[in-house]
């Protein structure tokens, strides 16, 4: 088994960095400003509860690198939520924004709870208790976060709110992912599976691989795992089999995406979906499919799984699903792995779309932002592909490479190292 170090999502973050620098032959002093946070906040969180108890949550916001804009990340709600973890989601949202060349730099949120736990009311006092903390160090032009794990735009337009009442004004700008009626984007709420999409697509174009003819597997079937299935089924591939935290389902000849998430919405779970038989999380990733979507959390892909996984393609839906040895061990066999902050930078993409229509307070269509996002994750995967070739290496080495070069012009321009 991996050790507990080995699985440390920031150790992990680092040790992707260092690679991609030495490769690189990246400045000493830049890498070093670049493998640790600038700045991170802890705060504690009272909330009284519906039972007329107070209890304190502990939050963080991790700002890690504003040198090509303002940071940029989510917010988890999450009963193991970490430091590190924030750390390391921080650090990889720095990559992502600039990977897909947006002028954002990136940042991270958390607070430790369980919110299925919780009541409406509770989350809400939460959220705003969070915003109250976390606030000073918030706004369009410093740090603007949005939804991750168990958020979503009910609690992003609580802290919209909760940040208008700081201020005295509303500041549609200072949070994105909020419901379009008060000035969230369209098209934000399936952009990050339908950012996976155009670089699947373009994974299977390089690949020679009929997307008609493909079939595929998700892991986690939250907002990302649930539109992933939609859109890859839209385009013709055939789902066989899903996950989610309480257990999995298969069925060779195909599962319909749509009945399958109205069950999970109604039932909390895909377990028991008619005409499926039982799957575990571990025969999933292991399956014989053409795509597999890990769409859950950290450190799924192992050296232990890795020489058994028979996908072609891994299109990591999820943050830092793979650790480096499983990343070694898919590019020895020939695994073809669409890195998580190139895969999944359709959400930070459209949020970004999100801020500067809030900005211009002009609102575009959908058909625009998918025709925006579309270009943006094409040229993303190209870019990343083109690397790939020239230095020779994996494609997530890649992505960094094309990432960490646009971060470190921006720090030896500005002068900050």
């Amino acid at each position: 088994m991996a050790s507990k170090e080995e699985l440390n999502p920031f150790k992990i973050a680092q040790k992707q960095l260092d690679k991609a620098a030495e490769i690189m032959k990246l400045d000493p002093g830049i890498h070093a400003v670049l493998r640790e946070p600038m700045r991170e906040l802890h705060v504690s969180i009272p909330v009284k509860m519906d039972d007329g108890t107070v209890k304190v949550f502990k939050g963080f916001r991790v700002q890690y690198n504003d040198a090509r804009g303002p940071c940029k990340g989510g917010i988890r709600f999450h009963p193991e939520e970490t430091i590190d973890t924030v750390r390391a989601l921080a650090a990889w949202m720095t990559w992502k924004t600039a990977v897909v060349n947006i002028p954002l730099g990136g940042g991270k949120g958390g607070v430790v709870c369980n919110p299925k736990e919780m009541s409406a009311g509770e989350l809400e006092r939460l959220s705003r208790g969070y915003i109250d903390q976390v606030g000073r160090i918030l706004g369009p032009e410093k740090d603007i976060p949005a939804p991750d794990v168990y958020t979503n735009p009910q609690i992003m337009a609580w802290m919209a709110d909760e940040f208008a009442k700081l201020k005295g004004y509303y500041v549609p700008g200072v949070i994105t992912g909020k419901p379009v009626e008060i000035g969230g984007s369209e098209g934000r709420g399936d952009a990050t599976a339908r950012g996976a999409y155009y670089t699947i697509r373009e994974a299977a174009k390089k690949l020679n691989l009929d997307l008609k003819n493909a079939t595929f597997a998700v892991q986690g079937f939250g907002n990302a795992g649930q539109f992933i299935a939609k859109i890859l089924g839209e385009a013709g591939a055939k789902l066989i089999a899903v996950s989610d935290s309480k257990g999995g389902v298969i069925n060779r000849d195909g599962l319909d995406p749509e009945r399958l998430i109205d069950y999970k919405l109604k039932n909390g779970t895909v377990v028991d979906f008619p005409g499926t038989s039982a799957i575990t999380n571990k025969e999933l990733l292991e399956l014989d499919v053409d795509i597999l979507c890990p769409s859950a959390l950290e450190n799924q892909l192992t050296k232990e799984n890795a020489p058994h996984v028979k996908a072609k393609i891994i299109a990591e839906l999820a943050n830092g699903p793979t650790t480096p040895e499983a990343d070694e061990i898919f590019f020895e066999r020939g695994i073809f792995v669409i890195p998580d902050f190139l895969c999944n930078a359709g959400g930070v993409t459209v949020s970004y779309f999100e801020v500067v229509q809030n900005i211009y307070n002009f609102y575009w269509d959908l058909p625009t932002v998918h025709e925006m996002l579309d270009k943006k994750m094409t040229k993303a995967f190209w870019d990343v592909d083109k690397a790939a070739e020239e230095y020779k290496v994996d494609p997530r080495t890649a992505a960094y490479i094309v990432a960490v070069n646009r971060v470190a012009e921006a720090i030896r321009l500005r002068g900050i190292a």
